[in-house]
């Protein structure tokens, strides 16, 4: 394999969405495999397992800048820590989630984004009854405290997951406040300022593929 093209790749080209979506799949395959770190593993073997084609696996691997070694691939471990870089995970992100209904509480309860570089450091809900609330050592706090908060700690990732007449009311104040990039689990997309990464996701889409999916396989 030619390491300038990796280097090429990673430095001066737009990654594809689907490049993006593909290489935590690959990190969680590498995660969990039974094998040293000092093992190496080949792109047909990862895309054996995970039903891909060799050639499109290290595509999205040159990404990352990492050189594969002829006739041997990749070093589990060193495949492992270039993806980890590349996608920013090996430093923690602050963030802060706005809604703490049954999303919202999943969310916050949910350990595993530590693994990807992400902090929530708090929820924010205008229902009293949850205010100054813990979920999984994190607290609930009131609306009016948010924007302060944000500033305060510097905060640069938010997450919707407020009802759809909210959302946008709430990307707004995300944007005012600073937020850079904002995580969006609303069931409505939800405008931002140029310059703010907005992410989308559709979590009716996502089941409208799979029930489409499965009733063809019927």
């Amino acid at each position: 394999m030619n390491g300038n093209k990796g280097d090429m790749a990673a430095q001066g080209s737009a990654v594809p969405d689907p490049t993006l979506r593909r290489l935590p799949v690959y990190h969680h395959y590498l995660k969990n495999l039974s094998a040293a770190d000092g093992d190496s593993i080949s792109c047909t073997q990862i895309a054996e397992y995970l039903g891909l084609v060799p050639i499109q696996v290290r595509k999205d691997l040159a990404y990352t800048g990492i050189v594969g070694r002829p006739k041997t691939g990749y070093i589990v471990g060193e495949l492992k820590a270039a993806i980890e870089k590349f996608l920013g995970w090996e430093n923690q992100s602050d963030a802060l989630l706005f809604g703490a209904g049954h999303l919202g509480m999943a969310l916050l309860s949910y350990d595993g984004f530590r693994s990807y570089g992400l902090n929530i450091l708090a929820a924010v809900d205008d229902d009293q009854s949850k205010q100054q609330t813990t979920v999984n050592g994190k607290k609930i706090i009131p609306l009016h405290k948010a924007e302060g908060l944000i500033k305060r700690l510097h905060i640069k990732i938010g997450i919707i997951a407020v009802p759809a007449a909210q959302a946008q009311d709430v990307a707004d104040l995300m944007s005012q406040s600073g937020i850079r990039a904002i995580w969006n689990f609303a069931p409505v997309k939800v405008r931002a300022p140029q310059g703010i990464i907005v992410q989308h996701e559709n979590l009716a889409s996502s089941l409208a593929v799979l029930s489409k999916k499965l009733a063809l396989a019927s």
